[in-house]
């Protein structure tokens, strides 16, 4: 199976300074590191790891030429452009397209439970709109709805629609869509890499990855050499951390440990707050424990 966008990709959480205002040289020093050090192919900007719920387009342009201008010559920048608003995703999707973006990953719209035709002329819309390839972000415990199995399928002849981000964590439902498709199926649950790779995934969007993207790309490179043995191994080394992270809200407890390690990430934007000192003793534990 292809990797359109290589096999590492990690959702970037956004750097803010102490004022709440965007952080720009943080986030080109980040994204810097997580392609330079962690070994990243490529960078999710504006996804929902970076509070894109909360930051305005203008903010999400900037953005985007920053890290494109910093290290779009070396990783694929692929933008959130999801909403719950066609209209307001199509017009995400063309300000991506003039920044320069490789990708467009798109969510199911959340909140307004569409039915499944309507989910997939959602898709579709957008899809027309840009030539930017498209990856589906299929994540129903949050969406509220799933992209079924059949609707998948029939997404899955678009041929701008190439890339699916998993987060439902039905690895059958997902084989069978790659059975019947070429959409390349990533990870949207840092845990899940290695067991979807087995049913025939290409990688992961990690949040993570912030702190495990050498040890991931180690374990997916193993994978796809047939060193399954080996693969088991180092996904047993950084299982806590994959599903420590997601103790508390993803977003939090990456600003919590980059914050440990240097970076300046900066607070949350409300709703969601910084991790509690407890949360992140807890994490940043985690991380010291499997030598990150």
């Amino acid at each position: 199976m292809s990797a359109p966008f290589g096999r590492l990709i990690t959702a970037q959480v956004t750097p803010f300074h102490d004022d709440g205002s965007l952080n720009l040289d943080e986030a080109k020093r980040l994204a810097a590191h997580l392609v330079d050090v962690q070994g990243n192919d490529a960078l999710v900007i504006n996804g929902t790891t970076g509070e894109s719920p909360t930051t305005t387009d203008a903010e999400k342009f900037a953005l985007l030429e920053a890290v494109i201008a910093e290290v779009g010559d070396r990783a694929k920048i692929i933008a959130g452009v999801g909403t719950f608003d066609t209209h307001h995703t199509v017009e995400l999707a063309k300000q991506a397209e003039q920044a320069g973006a490789s990708g467009l990953l798109v969510v199911t719209p959340y909140y307004s439970r569409p039915p499944q035709d309507a989910l997939a002329d959602h898709f579709v819309t957008v899809a027309d709109a840009t030539e930017v390839p498209i990856i589906i972000y299929d994540i129903p415990h949050r969406s509220g709805v799933p992209v079924e199995t059949a609707t998948m399928i029939s997404l899955g002849a678009h041929p701008k629609i190439v890339a699916v981000k998993d987060a439902k964590g039905l690895p059958v439902a997902s084989a069978q869509v790659m059975k019947a498709t070429n959409l390349a199926y990533y990870a949207g649950d840092d845990g899940m890499t290695l067991p979807l790779m087995a049913v025939g995934g290409v990688g992961v969007v990690g949040t993570s990855t912030h702190f495990t993207g050498r040890g991931t790309k180690a374990m997916i490179e193993a994978f796809v050499a047939g060193d399954v043995a080996g693969a088991v191994a180092k996904n047993a080394a950084l299982l806590d951390v994959f599903t420590g992270v997601f103790a508390t809200q993803g977003a939090m407890l990456v600003k919590a440990g980059l914050a440990a390690r240097g970076f300046q990430p900066g607070p949350m934007r409300k709703p969601l707050l910084s991790a509690s000192p407890a949360q992140a003793a807890t994490f940043v534990a985690l991380l010291d424990a499997a030598g990150l």
